[in-house]
């Protein structure tokens, strides 16, 4: 069990990375040319100081390895694998528990391949390499490189058609330099530069990507000069994450983990000195060392975790997927099936440290001691934490929801060492606590849905529909409510010779919201429950028809549907596990005047940034100065509103006319109903003013 512990949280740290605009390995490529069909593609990898590459053929459970993977290959064949020019540093890395290669600063890798035919030769394909350094990985990035027959000297062709070569033989050398200057220092002919600007510019990627490129034409200086605060706008998600941290940790106080630790932990501080104002002071600073303990490790999460590759995470199905069996076991932990506990060696030490330091150090080191000691109670309720940050797409958001969590949790230590007599007014721990515990837990299975759903929506599975959704929460909410009259018992529950007046108006509490959602079975909208249910059109038996569906999702075919129609458009940027967004068409969509709006005055158009369907052909686009290929219906929308609209949150609404133009400021969560009908009203009179 403390085999699967550790995975577990492992797999909590490690699956978060960074996604932040820093490039530290660059590489270049060249074609070694030579007298003879026999030659060489050298890839040359510079990681700046600190950082180093992987190396290839890592064994499987590691860091990604560094891969060549050649997808057209015209005119030659390989001649063995990729080799590297040094020798790695070959490092045990606990984390992984096995051997590591990588390489730190300059390393080449050389990959020999014979012509067989000069005038097809083309060579294509990308790198695929997770770069590190000492507090952080990457996330894994892809390259592109391609040589063609113009880099092939006209020796090759003579050796391979048998004419005698008289002249000497003309080494041509090209070499292209990513993330720098593209061809810079390397000999080029026209026709290689030509391919390289079809590929670099989106908008001329004829029916791949657009056929009218004013409609991907960037507005966002438009957007600003209507005084649009969304597009320069931080993601203020923070604040939910740091109250729900901070309701985290008064939960984990009623655990009975950390319960009776009060009165324990408080009384030692105050018999440990006479002077009761050190006393006071060292339980203060006990209180504090908790804060920075847990702060530290949001930090260390925040450091790995990035928002864009975090919003990306939030609608992986193995991301997802891992969370909700994560939550699961979590839940059947606090059902009493079985504790998950740290090793007691840590705790043997940390107590050790405790006892042969003084001062600051001493009471460090007891602090991390009680957090050892209390993470079988914690544990879930920090998981849970760190995976709704991590869901929210915030960068910031682990350490944040660590803060609130510290706080609330450390609060009770500093209060009762101030006023120790409050100390004989506290409750006496007992079965009470293991009632929380199992409370928490059915509330730990019912979130555990919600992940479920995020992957069963964004890969179109169709396992979890919402009625489905809402069968599972009403069983889940009934159970809870007769677990709190006493008809359910857990193994280490107390016996309950009667019911107290606060668990009767829980279980009251449990069974209405449990009748309350019985409706949502025939397609009511839930508002409450908006955020964490499927969307409403999954619902396969649905009386309510209040609710606003899209025209299109498809962003050129409603714009070209709107020009024909002579009406204005509203692009709604939307997601799959976009919480806010099924908060916006639950409460405001379902407004009777905001319906009208969008469906009688605009062409309503809903684009999912996180569909992972696959589009019929990848699409090359740059961004950043770097190539990148767009693989997915998500990929292409999400694309179109960072470059377009200069944003990546959702939901992201804006208003156009028929040329891709805005006729106002965006619109993101808001869900006043008269301010969006005023954002609604606004562009239909700008609209109006046009024509």
């Amino acid at each position: 069990m403390k085999k699967l512990v550790s995975i577990f949280m492992f797999v909590l740290l490690a699956i978060g990375i960074q996604a932040q605009i820093h490039q530290p390995v660059t590489w270049t490529f060249k074609l070694d040319d030579s007298n003879t069909a026999e030659k060489s593609l050298i890839f040359t990898a510079t990681a700046e100081s600190g950082w180093h590459l992987y190396d290839q053929n890592l064994p499987e459970g590691g860091p990604v390895s560094t891969s060549f993977n050649f997808e057209t290959l015209k005119g030659a064949e390989l001649v063995g694998k990729p080799t590297s020019s040094i020798k790695p540093t070959v490092v045990y890395d606990e984390l992984f528990a096995m051997e590591l290669r990588w390489y730190p600063g300059t390393v080449s890798f050389t990959q020999k391949i014979k012509v067989t035919d000069p005038a097809k030769f083309e060579a294509v394909g990308e790198i695929e390499f997770m770069a590190c350094n000492d507090e952080t990985c990457l996330p894994p990035e892809r390259v592109e490189f391609a040589f063609n027959k113009n880099q092939i000297s006209q020796s090759t062709i003579a050796a391979t058609t048998g004419t005698a070569q008289t002249e000497p033989a003309n080494n041509i050398t090209a070499e292209e330099k990513v993330v720098t200057d593209n061809n810079e220092g390397s000999a080029t002919s026209s026709e290689s530069q030509k391919v390289n600007k079809t590929t670099s510019s989106p908008a001329e990627v004829s029916n791949k990507l657009t056929n009218s490129s004013e409609l991907w034409t960037p507005v966002i200086d438009k957007l600003k000069a209507f005084g649009d605060t969304t597009v320069s706008a931080t993601d203020t998600s923070w604040l939910f994450i740091f109250f729900a941290g901070f309701l985290g940790g008064l939960v984990a106080l009623l655990t009975p983990c950390v319960w009776p630790m009060i009165p324990m932990t408080v009384s030692f501080f105050l018999k440990r000195t006479k002077d009761r104002k050190k006393a006071i002071r060292d339980a203060m600073t006990y209180g504090v060392s908790i804060i920075v303990i847990y702060l530290v490790m949001g930090l260390l999460i925040t450091g790995i975790f990035g928002a864009s590759a975090l919003n990306d995470l939030s609608t992986n199905a193995i991301f997802n997927i891992i969370f909700f069996l994560l939550l699961v076991i979590f839940a059947i932990s606090f059902f009493g099936a079985f504790e998950m506990v740290l090793p007691s060696s840590w705790t043997n030490k940390l107590d050790t440290k405790a006892d042969s330091t003084t001062g600051i150090i001493s009471i460090f080191f007891m602090s991390f001691t009680l957090v050892l000691v209390s993470f079988s109670c914690t544990g879930p309720i920090i998981g849970t934490l760190l995976v709704q940050a991590a869901s929210m797409g915030t960068a910031v958001g682990p350490a944040i929801g660590m803060f609130g969590f510290a706080l609330a949790l450390s609060i009770p230590f500093s209060l009762f060492a101030i006023f120790p007599n409050m100390l004989q007014s506290m409750p006496k721990s007992g079965g009470w606590l293991n009632s929380v515990k199992v409370v928490l837990g059915f509330l730990e299975l019912a979130l555990a849905l919600k992940f479920l759903s995020v992957a069963d929506l964004a890969y179109g599975w169709r396992l979890l529909d919402r009625e489905v959704f809402i069968v599972l929460w009403i069983v889940i909410f009934v159970l809870l409510g007769c677990y709190l009259l006493g008809k359910i018992k857990f193994s280490h529950d107390s016996d309950l010779p009667y019911v107290s007046v606060p668990r009767l108006f829980m279980a009251i509490i449990s069974f209405s919201f449990a009748v309350y959602m019985v409706p949502g079975l025939w397609g009511a909208p839930l508002k409450a429950i908006s955020a964490f249910a499927p969307p409403l059109y999954t619902q396969d038996f649905n009386l309510y028809d209040s609710e606003v569906h899209a025209t299109f999702d498809d962003y050129e075919s409603g714009m070209a549907y709107a020009k024909k129609v002579n009406k204005p458009v509203i692009i709604d940027f939307s997601g799959f596990g976009c919480v806010n967004c099924r908060k916006m068409e639950a409460s405001v969509w379902t407004d009777p005047k905001v319906k009208q709006i969008l469906e009688k005055d605009y062409v309503l158009i809903t684009l999912i940034v996180d569909d992972k369907t696959k589009l019929a052909e990848p699409i090359t686009i740059e961004e950043h100065g770097k190539t990148r290929k767009l693989k997915t219906i998500g990929d292409k929308w999400s694309y179109l509103q960072r470059s377009k609209f200069g944003a990546n949150a959702q939901p992201f609404y804006v208003l156009l006319d028929e040329k891709g133009e805005p006729l106002g400021p965006s619109y993101a969560f808001n869900e006043d109903v008269t301010q969006y009908i005023q954002f609604l009203q606004n562009g239909l009179k700008v609209f109006k003013e046009q024509k």
